[in-house]
This record gives structure tokens, sequence and C-alpha cells, in this order.
């Protein structure tokens, strides 16, 4: 049996220059080695002799070359033995110069003839450069080739396939890929089939009890087609104006929101631009619990403001004075009026009564009836100088200015002339004034307008403006009560409870109805008794409280949603002494907090001028 067929087979791999020389040289060396001390005879020596001759082994490059076949000899090659091959051992190599290298051409008919790699180009790779590791073009070796290993890891030839750390990295990435491409179809996918989707939300639960005018707005995953009010709905009901355009929809609440109270916005039919199916969007919010400021005299002490829940059981004094006339609340801050031996200050600050700071007047005098303009950032009040005489100095003028203190105070005027000024309001939601002369003459001026003074006719009273309606209540010269339009002019009488309990001397609007004041006399027409009287925008009364003769009522009004009501009593006013302040009125009073969908009455609190009210109590 042929020795070729007991080497193992090994797989067919392309051989470099490198390890073509390596094999010429190791061949050249075999058959010096083979002149000089061996005889023709050793190729037949026992091929399972692994005693090797003793030199230097071969490196692992020359262990790769396969000598040509036993008894093969040339005249400048002879083949080593056959012991030596099967040892693993190579002879010294050859000179350097000898290159060309000439395979065996015979051997024994019962052996397979083979010829080594090396010799098929011999004359080309004679001058190759012998650094060169490029893989020079030939035939691969075949899987029955003894004497082949496969190259080195890291090695490349040309034409050689990458590396498996490359195609590691070329498959990852082609994987990250295709996720990608997979999740934002999905999106896609998801898009299209749930329809629009809301993104963000922004609401004011806060400012949304205090004050009409606050919003809502959602934002959508993307741009929507033409939302109308009627796809809109607010659980519980409340008035709003709607604004949509791209991703985003605004609703506006025209009146306050109900104080602990959960409110659900949902929108039908929302389609989005790009087309697809159409959904409902729905977003609810909670509002806070009110809290409410009240104004406490002590005419043994120092004057209070206290803020308080509608328990009455967390109340906390914000800011003390010596003399506390009057003040107001916004959202955000309070003006406080203070009565000194010289004159009024005004004072701005936080709810919390941190960073006052005063507000300069018109001159040297007294302030009263004191209003703020939460949307408009502006107070009012009317002032008279303290050096007043017929023909010096002036007399209840108007004056309007910035909460901020950034501007100086301006004084109202009605013909190029400062008007004497009855009584006044400030419209709720603007910057406009609406006030009656001494003249009688009712009149509408706004400051965010050059437009000047509107004249709205002749008046008596003005009993209240609506929230988010600019409608107001107003007597007539004649005693006609109507409601009057303060955009276009027209009016419309105001309409008689049912049951009738008569022509009311205060009437507070609020969302969804009226207060009114009644006073029931007797035969002769002498008071006997008062009470508040909640009428519904249907024109439905129901008596919220009820005094004898003994007491008094001096102020009723409701919160900014309409949710409750604060009513303020004089108790035993025979015995209950005034104070000797600005606006006097008696030392020993009582708010009573009202919740005007049931008629409860929630508490009684010692205090009065109630935050919620826009003026002070009137006596």
């Amino acid at each position: 049996m042929s020795t070729d067929d007991e080497r193992p087979e090994t797989p067919a791999v392309p051989r470099t220059r490198a390890e073509m020389r390596a094999a010429r040289e190791a061949e050249a060396a075999a058959a010096a080695a083979s002149g000089s001390g061996s005889s023709s005879e050793d190729g037949g020596a026992d091929r399972d002799d692994t005693r090797s001759a003793p030199h230097e082994p071969a490196p692992e490059s020359d262990r790769r070359f396969t000598p040509p076949a036993a008894g093969s000899t040339t005249e400048d090659e002879t083949a080593p033995s056959r012991s030596s091959e099967a040892a693993g051992v190579v002879p010294p190599a050859r000179s350097s110069s000898e290159e060309t290298r000439e395979p065996a051409s015979s051997r024994s008919s019962s052996e397979e003839t083979r010829e080594p790699a090396s010799s098929r180009s011999s004359s080309e790779d004679a001058g190759a450069d012998r650094d060169d590791t490029r893989s020079a073009p030939h035939e691969p070796a075949t899987d029955s080739d003894p004497g082949f290993t496969p190259p080195a890891a890291g090695s490349t030839t040309e034409g050689e396939p990458a590396a498996p750390r490359d195609r590691r990295f070329i498959l990852a990435l082609g994987a990250v890929l295709g996720i990608l491409v997979l999740v934002g179809a999905g999106l896609g996918v998801v898009s299209l089939t749930q329809g629009p989707r809301i993104t963000e939300v922004q609401v004011d639960p806060a400012q949304a009890i205090e004050a009409s005018g606050s919003r809502m707005i959602l934002t959508a995953n993307q741009s929507l087609t033409a939302i109308d009010e009627s796809q809109v709905t607010v659980e519980p009901a409340v008035p709003f104006t709607l604004d949509a355009a791209g991703r985003g929809i605004g609703i506006r609440f025209t009146v306050p929101l109900d104080d602990d109270t959960k409110y659900t916005v949902s929108i039908a039919d929302v389609q989005g631009a790009g087309g697809g199916p159409s959904t409902t969007l729905t977003q609810s919010f909670t509002t806070q619990a009110s809290n409410i400021f009240l104004l406490r005299r002590d005419v043994d002490g120092k004057d209070s403001i206290f803020r308080t829940d509608l328990t009455g059981e967390k109340a906390v004094a914000v800011f003390s004075a010596d003399k506390i006339n009057d003040f107001r609340a916004t959202s955000t801050q309070l003006v406080v009026s203070l009565e000194e031996d010289d004159g009024s200050r005004l004072l701005v600050m936080n709810r919390d009564g941190s960073e006052q700071r005063e507000l300069a007047l018109p001159g040297e005098g007294y302030v009263g009836a004191i209003q703020v303009s939460e949307r408009g950032g502006y107070v009012g009040y009317s002032y008279s100088d303290k050096e007043l005489s017929d023909t010096e100095g002036r007399a209840s003028v108007l004056v309007t200015q910035s909460l901020s203190g950034d501007d100086e105070p301006v004084v109202t005027e009605v013909g190029g002339e400062e008007a004497n000024i009855f009584v006044w309001q400030f419209v709720p939601d603007s910057a406009a004034v609406l006030f009656i002369d001494f003249d009688g003459a009712l009149s509408l001026v706004d400051r965010s307008t050059d437009a000047g003074v509107q004249s709205l006719g002749l008046a008596t009273t003005i009993q209240g403006i609506s929230r988010g309606t600019y409608t107001a209540i107003v007597e007539r010269l004649d005693g006609s009560v109507v409601e009057l339009n303060l955009a276009d002019g027209s009016e419309q009488p105001l309409a008689a409870s049912s049951p009738d309990y008569g022509t009311a001397t205060t009437i507070t609007p609020f969302p969804g109805g009226t207060l009114r004041h009644v006073v029931a006399r007797s035969e002769s027409g002498v008071p006997n008794g008062q009470a508040i009287i909640k009428v519904n925008d249907e024109g439905a009364a129901t008596p919220l409280v009820e005094v004898g003769s003994t007491d008094s009522i001096l102020q009723a009004c409701a919160s900014p949603s309409g949710q409750y009501a604060a009513v303020v009593i004089a108790p035993d006013l025979a015995d209950n002494a005034y104070d000797q302040m600005l606006l006097p009125l008696p030392e020993n009073m009582e708010t009573h907090l009202i919740d005007l969908r049931s008629g409860d009455e929630l508490v009684a609190l010692t205090g009065f001028d109630a935050s919620w009210c826009q003026t002070a109590p009137q006596f």
C-alpha cells in the first residue's frame, strides 16, 4: 500500500508564495542531506520508525511541505529518508540561490504519482519578491494532499472569504437595521389602525377655579382635520370655546370651574389629516379645593387678613396691620388699603403676605372701594385728596393703575375733565370699567384701547356684571332693572323670580343665576326681615338665608364658578357698635358659606369682605 494513502486528508486552501518558497527550500535541503549520508536503500526503511536524525526540527512552515515520492532523484536533489519524513524532521535547507525546483518524475507503480505545488510555476516565482505574502495564482491543493496545512489565523489572500469577526459585525449590523425597520413599520401600522392619540396636556387646575378664561390645551401625535365645537363634550357641563389647528386643540372655559371636581373633556370623531380611522380623544383633570380670604377687624388690636379652607379649620393669618380698610385678591396677589392719620396707603403682596410693595397714589389722600382686574392686571379705587374744599382738591375720582406699579396712576376723565364717580365696577375678564358719575351718566371706558369713553345712558346704580357674558345688571332712573349688553348697548328687562319675592335691593350675578337681597316690610313699611334668594337662569327662586328684624344682611356674593355663596350678617344690630374706619362697619360680623347646589350651609366664619366678592360691603 502506498504511504500516501496513510496520510490524513486535509482541506484544500491556496498557498502563499512564502509557503511555496519554504517548501522548495525544504525540498532542496532534503535532497542535499540524502546525497551526503543516505543511500537509495533508505527509501525502503521501515515507515513506522519514529526515531529522527540528530538535527534541528523544521519550522512549522516547512512541515506543510510534502516531499517527493521515495526513490525519485534528479541531478540536483535526492529524496529524504522515510524515517525522517515519518518523524516530521527535515534536514537543513540548501543555499538560497537554489530556487528552481523539479519534482520527481517516477514512482513505484503501486504508489500514486504526486507533484508538489511549488514546481508548477517555478520559473515565474524565481524572481518574485520574497517578502510578498500575497497568494500566487495556482490551483489549490486537493483534500488528499498530505502535506497541506491551513494558513494561520489572520492571514489574508486575494479572493479569500471575510474573517469570522467581519462576518459577525455585518450580521449584527443587519440585524439592528432590520429591527429598526420593523419598529418603524409597526408604529406606522399602529398609527394607521388606532387613529390620533394625545401626547401632551396643558392645564392649570388652580387657576381654573379662580378666574374665567382658563385653558386646556391638548396636543395630538399627528395633524388633525378640522374640529367643530359640536364634537366636544365637557362633563360636568360648562361653557367653552374651541380653537383647534394642526396638532393642537385649545379649549377655553369661559367661566371659572368648580373646586375639587373632576372634569372630563371628550372630542369625538377625530381624524388625522393624512387619513386613517377616526377616534375619540378623552382627557380628565381634577381641580383643587377652594381657599377663601376674610378680613377680621379688631378694635383693641391689629386687623388681620386670614386664608382658610371652607371648613374654617385651617385658618392662617397672612397679613396684619393697625387699620385695614379694605382688600381684594387675585389668583396670585393681594391688594390691601391701609388707613393712617395722614392718608391711605396701598400695598400689593403675594397671597401669603410676602414681597410687599407700595403703589404710588395720585397725591396725599384717601382710598376706598378698591377692585382688581384679574385679566387686565389693574387695580382701581376711588380717591379723594386729604386737603379738600369747595374750590380745591379732588373728590371721589376713579383711579386705575397697573398692579406691577410700573405706570403712574390714571384719573378717569369724561369730556376732558376728571369725573366724580358715584359707583363703579371692573368688567370681569377685561380691562374695562363701567361707572356712573354724580350726574347719573352711565359710561364705559376700556384701559386696553384708545376708544375713549362710551356713553350708555342714565342709571342710578350698578347691581353687578356677569362673568363671561359681558352683561351688566343696572337700575335705570325710572326704577326698572335691565340686563345691559355692554358690547352693543342692547338691553332687556330682568325677569322676575318665581315665586316673586319683591324688589331686590342688591343683585349679584353668578354663572347660572343671581343672588338677590330682598327686605320684608310690615304693612306700615317697617323692615321686619331680610333674605338672600337664589334665582337660576330660568327664574326659579329658592331662599338661601333668612334673618329677623334684629339682624342685618350686609353683603352676598358667589364664588367665581357659582358653586358657593358667602353671606355677611351683622347679628344683634342694636348692640353691635360701628367702628370708626373710612368704611364704617359693625364690629361683629359673620360670613356664612353656603353650597348653592344643595342649599346647605357649610360653616359660619368670623370676618367679612370675602375674596370672592368684587366690591366691599355696602350698608
